[in-house]
């Protein structure tokens, strides 16, 4: 029954709420808005929208604006640097998963001497304590799936070194103000909308199969589960469709909580692994590939044949009785959302790099590895890898 339970942001949820930014207190005088390298965030309004809130409440503002889909830590060592020129005071990361995590990232490289790897937390990180304040961070996602919004991890990319590592955890990195407003949802493509509603449902999927499940976790995986799973093929259907937009929003959120109250597993490892390598690789489409294999793979166990019912049933399967039914609404899910047909040799992966993938994975992310029911070797790793291949 033991759970630790800590979220100190202060959510905004609901379509418009990105106009009450300006009634919230303020952690700073001057903000750094980081945005993607991309043009969405701009084009749609978005940008200037929250520059506009800012303003209203005597905040003045810079953008910076260079954040890859996978974010890089050279970036990050970038923007902490353009912080500390521009004399910012807190930061306000406008985007995705990719801009909240480098975000937390930026928030310790401006206020911390030395190389972020110092901070970072496997193989070549030297995990050190964060000794100074990070900055303030108000997270304003314009997506739903990673949950980043909710906690204080990110992962950041060295491809010096193709790791892609969690980073942060710290109190200081929970966001003191979360803008989960739909509205900012509904210019995001089909396709992203079904990768980044994804990763959100896995978020809560392993977690729920994790050995550090516990009843908080339970509470707000099942729910983030159903949410997902019953609208994202909706929301990727039609972008406008608000209600859809909203519950998968909803169910995103409580897919961070998720990773708070518990811990998401070893899925997350592999797929990191996977775009460490192979940069152009959507980290919601890694999962989506490898999803069948690896759940299939703690079925075969029959650690927890009664959690698969119950996601099964969640998912929409009311007369669900046997662990693979949970397959088959995955399976239904990504029909629905028109994924099914992804293929790992679309993004340059071949079957020769497996054993060095699952190295990377049990190296760079082994603390995920920690919370499976059935500890996976080097040898599971690359079976999951072959079965996913196509």
């Amino acid at each position: 029954m033991s759970f630790n339970y800590y979220v100190p942001t202060r959510a905004l949820f609901g379509a418009g709420m990105l106009n009450h930014l300006h009634e919230q207190a303020m952690p700073g005088k001057k903000a750094m808005i980081v945005i993607s390298n991309g043009k969405s965030t701009k084009d749609n309004g978005y940008l200037t929208r929250t520059e506009e809130q800012l303003h209203m409440a005597g905040i003045e503002t810079t953008v910076f604006d260079r954040i890859q889909p996978n974010p890089l830590k050279t970036t990050v060592e970038e923007g902490g640097t353009f912080a500390r020129a521009n004399s910012c005071d807190f930061i306000v990361a406008l985007g995705g998963g990719s801009v909240m995590d480098a975000s937390k990232a930026i928030a310790v490289s401006a206020t911390n001497d030395g190389d972020l790897w110092d901070y970072a937390l496997g193989k070549t990180g030297k995990a050190m304590p964060i000794k100074n304040k990070p900055l303030p961070i108000i997270a304003v996602t314009t997506t739903a799936g990673t949950g980043s919004e909710t906690d204080a991890w990110g992962v950041i990319t060295n491809v010096e070194t193709h790791e892609k590592i969690g980073f942060g955890g710290i109190d200081e990195l929970f966001p003191k103000i979360a803008i989960i407003d739909p509205e900012l949802m509904t210019s995001v493509p089909p396709e992203f909308t079904a990768y980044q509603g994804f990763d959100a449902f896995f978020h809560s999927a392993e977690g729920y199969i994790s050995k550090f499940a516990n009843p908080m976790s339970d509470m707000v995986g099942i729910t983030a589960i159903e949410n997902v799973s019953r609208y994202l093929p909706k929301a990727v259907h039609d972008g406008e469709d608000m209600e859809a937009r909203e519950k998968v929003a909803f169910g995103n959120y409580l897919s961070g909580i998720e990773m708070v109250v518990g811990s998401t597993s070893s899925q997350h490892s592999l797929e990191h692994a996977l775009s460490a390598y192979h940069q152009e690789l959507p980290h919601g489409a890694g999962l989506i590939i490898l999803s069948k294999a690896y759940f299939t793979f703690f079925m075969e166990k029959h650690v927890c044949d009664e959690r698969f019912i119950r996601m099964a049933k969640a998912m929409g399967k009311e007369d669900a009785s046997r662990p693979e039914d949970f397959i088959t609404m995955l399976t239904k899910l990504q029909e629905d959302c028109g994924v099914d047909d992804l293929k790992m040799s679309d993004y340059g992966i071949k079957p020769e790099e497996f054993e060095t993938l699952a190295i990377n994975a049990k190296a760079t992310m082994g603390r995920l590895f920690g919370c499976d029911r059935v500890d996976l070797s080097v040898e599971d790793c690359v079976s999951i890898y072959a079965k996913s291949y196509r």
